[in-house]
């Protein structure tokens, strides 16, 4: 059979040779579907830069922007400041700004708005979680007056254990060895700065009662922060249905208005807007910088925030709690040089580093768990 099939294709051979004509080998086409997956592992490829840098922006926007506002409130404090309603206010005032990096982003495509969420339900997420952020806001205030930068950043890190808990009941958040050995590390940073702060001290003009009740509050708004970071992760998922950046942008700015006018009321509920007039005379540094840290204040304030809601968006609450949290020690650091709190440096540093090792570790959870995605995906 072998050797039949090898005569017949000489003798076909020939006959071509002999006629003159030439034959052409071409390639078959590459399948269709090969070039597909091409395509879409080229575009999934940019698609994870993309993310991964506006990752790295809200990072950026959170640290900065919460370092700056906490400095600042307690520099609003320092010299002479004493309205918890007006510093309410101005963590959520500035969300006018926002309007404009509605600009920049693209709004939703038809085949979002075909699933868009009931207008009522929407409203409904942004009045709720306004309500429960000025709240938040009103007991932050409230215990950074009554309590050096120290101590209140140290109580602050306990909003991480409380994201823990809330992620994992509210968002079905997977906990791996990383994930703890990142808040335990981070938990150990904050606990180190608190230690190096020197005892109460009386003389530092704020009564026993009042240190007391700033630990209380500050506490409770830990936890209340916490929560809301889940329920805004929860609504991303469950309630908000675009997918675009202007989602992020549309919950920073409804919810700051509900909490803008929650403060307006109680502003002139509590009377204290008849004060602000003396207090602006009285203010140590003069009125422009009165003005000017109340301005800069609410602006870094929307900065941190935007930050906050954009890696919850991207990534989870957890994370963007973890973020926050790294900064911490950064805070007292500026609080030495600035208020001149007491602090042993060389804890200090050894919490900072505690603190970079913490955040390492968490990232580089993030990183095994995206590699093993588009390994799945591939």
């Amino acid at each position: 059979m072998a050797d039949n099939n090898g005569g017949g294709n000489s003798n076909n051979g020939a006959a071509n040779a002999s006629s003159g004509e030439v034959q052409i080998q071409i390639p078959a086409p590459k399948a269709e579907g090969a070039a597909t997956q091409d395509a879409e592992s080229g575009s999934s490829e940019a698609k994870n830069w993309r993310r991964w840098f506006i990752v790295a922006v809200d990072i950026l926007f959170l640290i900065v922007g919460q370092t700056s506002a906490s400095l600042l409130g307690r520099y609003y404090y320092s010299q002479g400041g004493n309205s918890k309603w007006m510093s309410t206010f101005m963590q959520t005032a500035g969300f006018p700004i926002l309007f404009f990096g509605l600009f920049f982003f693209p709004s939703k495509s038809s085949s979002e708005q075909s699933d868009e969420t009931p207008i009522a339900k929407t409203a409904l997420v942004y009045i709720v979680l306004g309500l429960i952020i000025a709240a938040d806001d009103m007991m932050y205030n409230s215990g950074l007056h009554y309590l050096p930068v120290s101590t209140y950043s140290l109580i602050c890190a306990s909003q991480l254990a409380f994201s823990v808990v809330f992620s994992y009941v509210l968002n079905s958040q997977k906990l791996s060895g990383l994930i703890f050995n990142s808040v335990i590390l981070l938990t150990l940073s904050d606990l180190l700065v608190g230690v190096s702060e020197e005892p109460y001290d009386e003389s530092d003009g704020v009564s026993r009662g009042k240190y007391l009740l700033g630990v209380v509050l500050t506490l409770g708004a830990s936890c209340t922060y916490s929560l809301i970071l889940s329920l805004m992760q929860l609504a991303f998922e469950n309630v908000i249905k675009g997918r675009t950046y202007s989602a992020v942008l549309n919950m920073q700015i409804y919810t700051s208005l509900v909490a803008t006018f929650v403060s307006i009321i109680g502003l002139f509920a509590s009377g204290e807007w008849k004060s602000l007039k003396h207090e602006m005379d009285m203010f140590k540094s003069g009125q422009f910088s009165y003005l000017m840290t109340l301005v800069w204040s609410s602006v870094s304030w929307q900065m941190a925030s935007l930050g906050m809601v954009g890696l919850i968006f991207e990534v989870s609450s957890l994370f963007s709690n973890v973020i926050g949290t790294s900064a911490i020690p950064i805070i007292p650091f500026f609080g030495v040089m600035i208020f001149h709190d007491k602090m042993n440096n060389g804890v200090k540093i050894i919490a900072m580093l505690v603190s970079i090792w913490g955040f390492v570790s968490y990232v580089y959870h993030h990183y095994l768990e995206d590699r093993k995605a588009r390994k799945a995906s591939s």
